[in-house]
């Protein structure tokens, strides 16, 4: 992948991937934060220059500013976005977390629609704005993550020169909301801005990590029409399936009334780019973790402890979206149905705490704690639970050896954007070679080929699931963990940030033509009656790439993706392995 000498990427995310603590002291500490999107864009940095912006994740006084901007930047690359505590609160739980997310996972029930939040959701995103602002220089790459910052694209746009009069005025109208003291230098648009013939070299680049729900559950949100404008001004917008795209396109021709093609949107004489990038771990990562000796010693103390039982093993955040209640549920069925087993079939469940202090998520333990007495006690003797529940995070190595360790592992997300678990788990056994039961309604089983694929809302299907699991013979235990590692290890996160960020730099925004002028989109508008579905098809391209070729093109690759997905569905019902298509 060559970009030339010329080209830097700027990476923004809602937080800085350098966790920055205060001691007692009032000394500042910096460490380089471990996780998927860390790791998935190292391979970047073999070819370009590399800048992150981010918030640090806390109120940083002023006059602290300079020591903590000097040590990102000589030491890690990286721009903090200073919010004050109401800010960042309204920003990011208010209303990324209480509208976005359970909107997009199909919870509308959660949302809690507030004015001030989504004031606030616009001022944070012109902040981040103004800080990518500082850093523009021409023939520059932005690429923007998920959720928090669905506007940014438009704001970015606004504050650089050829604006458009949307844009500019958007722009304006949020920084008139912002208190005189936030106004800040630290927070000001670059004094050297970019020259007028330079702005067609920037490329502006979205990836959601989540879902992109149907236009049936997005038109909910109040503020549908201006989240799809801001994502509009990207040159590419990624997501993890064929799915997620067609439904974001289906919205932009259904509130917006854009013409739509399979891989991209029409506005305003420039072409939004659309394609599906399906996200991956590092499993080298795993595999080496698994290998050290510390961790093979964990793994016999486990095998040791719970000789002569099957472990299923659970990893999930304690959200509503990771369908814990019904992976107890189903459990329940399977011992009930299955009594031979009662005593050799363990649930190991991992709960990572999540959100402690709203209310829904201490319901949901309160829930989750109930069905773990009440199975434990119908199940459970002197010598042994069914169900062994920790609502508490596991270091790396520690996690590492529950998976090697386990004999099934059952992912039950009732929405789910890709799913890491399921690539970790399948990292992890190169040995024990278990099964894996993932939910249809996780991004990862349209990828995960060799897995049992499950309903999550089907008790009895997921309790049969189980109970294949835990019968398969060996044979067709170790195909199927041959298919599944051969995936996750050529579809990595490397491969995922490389292959975004070359679409990234290949795509053009005037590919299109005669795209609809802006002004020409009634911001009051309603939904176009009778909401005649409109079902773009979706692209079809390999794993990490857009169809550039039209129509024809993506057609021919739907049916080429088609005719693969039924020869995998055969395939994986000669071997007895349940798969939903």
């Amino acid at each position: 992948m060559e970009f030339g000498d010329s080209k830097r990427l700027i990476v923004v995310s809602n937080r800085l991937p350098v966790t920055i603590s205060k001691d007692a002291k009032g000394e500042y500490h910096f460490k380089m934060s471990s996780g998927g999107l860390v790791s998935a864009l190292a391979g970047a940095k073999k070819y370009m220059s590399f800048t992150w912006i981010g918030w640090p994740g806390f109120f940083i006084p002023y006059k602290d500013r300079p020591l903590v901007d000097r040590r990102l930047r000589e030491e890690y690359s990286c721009q903090a976005v200073y919010l004050d505590d109401d800010l960042a609160d309204r920003h990011y739980n208010g209303f990324s977390n209480s509208i976005l997310w359970p909107l997009f996972h199909y919870h509308p029930g959660e949302m809690n629609f507030d004015e001030q939040n989504w004031l606030a959701y616009r001022q944070a995103n012109l902040l981040f704005a103004k800080a990518i602002r500082q850093q523009l220089r021409s023939g520059d790459m932005v690429w923007i993550q998920d959720y928090h910052l669905m506007l940014l694209p438009m704001f970015v746009r606004g504050t650089i020169p050829g604006a458009d009069e949307y844009t500019t005025n958007e722009v304006k109208t949020i920084e008139d909301t912002f208190p005189h003291d936030m106004n800040r230098p630290e927070d000001a648009i670059s004094e050297e801005p970019l020259a007028e013939e330079d702005v067609r070299e920037i490329k502006i680049g979205f990836f959601l990590h989540t879902p992109f729900p149907s236009s049936e559950i997005y038109r909910i949100l109040p503020v549908r029409r201006e989240i799809l404008l801001g994502l509009l001004y990207s040159d590419l917008i990624g997501f993890h399936t064929y799915d997620y795209a067609r439904h974001f396109l289906s919205s932009c021709t259904r509130i917006l009334g854009l013409p739509t093609m399979p891989n991209g949107v029409e506005m305003d004489g420039r072409y939004a780019h659309v394609g599906t990038f399906p996200i991956g771990i590092d499993p080298g990562q795993f595999v080496d973790g698994v290998a050290k000796p510390s961790v093979q010693a964990r793994i016999a103390q486990l095998e040791q402890r719970f000789s002569g039982c099957k472990l299923i093993v659970g990893v999930d955040r304690l959200d509503y979206i990771k369908g814990v209640p019904q992976k107890m549920h189903a459990l329940e069925v399977f011992l009930s149905q299955h009594p031979e087993y009662v005593g050799k079939v363990i649930l190991i469940q991992l709960a990572v705490p999540s959100r402690q202090d709203v209310e829904e998520y201490q319901n949901l333990r309160s829930t989750v704690n109930e069905l773990v007495g009440r199975i434990n006690g119908r199940f459970g003797t002197v010598d042994f639970m069914p169900i062994h529940f920790m609502h508490k995070s596991l270091n790396f190595e520690e996690l590492c050896a529950l998976y090697a360790v386990s004999d099934v592992c059952l992912v039950s997300s009732t929405r789910d954007g890709m799913n890491l678990v399921s690539y970790e788990y399948i990292a992890c056994q190169q040995q024990r070679q278990g099964v894996m039961i993932l939910s249809e309604f996780a991004g990862a089983a349209q990828s995960l080929n060799g897995s049992i694929v499950v309903n999550p809302w089907d008790s009895q299907q997921v309790a049969d699931a189980i109970y294949e699991a835990v019968t398969m013979d060996s044979g067709a235990r170790a195909e199927n963990q041959r298919k599944l590692f051969k995936y996750i290890s050529k579809y990595s996160s490397a491969y995922w940030g490389t292959s975004f960020v070359k679409e990234l730099s290949r795509v053009r925004p005037t590919d299109a033509a005669a795209a609809p002028n802006l002004s020409e989109i009634k911001p009051s508008a309603p939904v176009s009656a009778p909401l005649t579905p409109v079902e773009p098809a979706p692209t079809t391209a390999t794993a990490g790439s857009v169809v550039p070729g039209g129509v024809v093109d993506a057609a021919k690759q739907a049916v080429e993706g088609a005719v693969e997905s039924v020869k995998g569905a055969v395939e994986s019902v000669k071997e007895g392995v349940a798969t939903i298509a």
